[in-house]
């Protein structure tokens, strides 16, 4: 019996849908130059609450200002902030994780420890209580958010060492003489990268809901500059008479989200030999 082998687009469906999702959100995000019909903050008295329609194809808002050329800017600070607070954090798990696995004992007791207390905290609240003492401005949001959701990466990376550096080749560098610092760069690391990339990609997703509730509650992006949380914020006055502006974008939020998380189960499914 011939039995065809599945293709590549049957065996990684989530895969390829959360990579379409995310390069048009960021295509469309980081041209949102070229796309963007109107300036984000261009003020027009005379188009105020206009309803989605060929001259402004989402609608505008209460100042008269394009919905869609506010979306696709704030989708360029809604990645923007997500890339670099998982950055922060990914750097920082990935270091302690290392460290903790690798060498163990006091290393080992002291990083959990410090992971197991930063958990205590919800990390949400944890943020917000962090803002209150800070100038609300991009960079802050995307600093905060990372340094506050380092630890799922700790301590998968520690998992993750404390399994490979038992294994064959570790043990043979030792003996060939190689230092902790060779061992850890040139044949833990490599072989750890691959969950650390899926929590990654995860992660975006997740610093960008944080961005858009901090945006939402005055706390992230400050007007007049776009985000998609602070939009929401403006919708929400006007939801009964104007409510394309709160479904555009939360629509935009929904999305993006759902791409970054099937591309992270998508790249799960694919680096995983054990899911194969």
């Amino acid at each position: 019996m011939n039995l065809r082998r599945p293709s590549f687009l049957s065996r990684n469906g989530l895969l390829i849908c959360g990579v379409a999702i995310v390069a048009t959100v960021s295509l469309l995000s980081i041209l949102a130059p070229l796309f963007a019909p109107f300036s984000p903050t261009a003020i027009d008295t005379k188009a105020i609450l206009l309803p989605p329609g060929p001259d402004h194809w989402f609608g505008t808002d209460t100042l008269g200002r394009d919905l869609l050329s506010r979306m696709l800017y704030g989708g360029r600070v809604s990645l923007w902030v997500g890339f670099v607070a998982v950055g922060i954090s990914t750097a920082i798990g990935l270091a302690l994780g290392l460290i903790a696995g690798y060498f163990g004992r006091l290393a080992d007791e002291i990083i959990m420890r410090g992971v197991d207390i930063m958990l205590c905290f919800p990390s949400f609240f944890l943020i917000l209580a962090v803002i209150a003492f800070l100038e609300p401005n991009m960079m802050n949001i995307m600093i905060i958010i990372g340094l506050t959701s380092w630890m799922g990466v700790a301590r998968l990376v520690r998992a993750e060492t404390l399994t490979l550096r038992e294994r064959v080749f570790v043990l043979s560098a030792r003996v060939a003489g190689a230092g902790p610092l060779r061992i850890i760069t040139r044949h833990i690391l490599p072989n750890a990268l691959a969950p650390v990339l899926v929590s990654a990609t995860l992660g975006v997703a997740g610093a960008i809901l944080v961005e858009s509730s901090l945006s939402f509650l005055g706390l992230g992006v400050q007007p007049p500059d776009p985000s998609w949380g602070n939009m929401l914020t403006d919708g929400k006055e006007v939801l009964g008479i104007a409510p394309w502006l709160s479904i555009f974008p939360g629509l935009a939020i929904l999305i993006t989200v759902l791409g970054y998380n099937l591309l992270g189960e998508g790249l799960r499914d694919l680096l995983d030999p054990r899911l194969r």
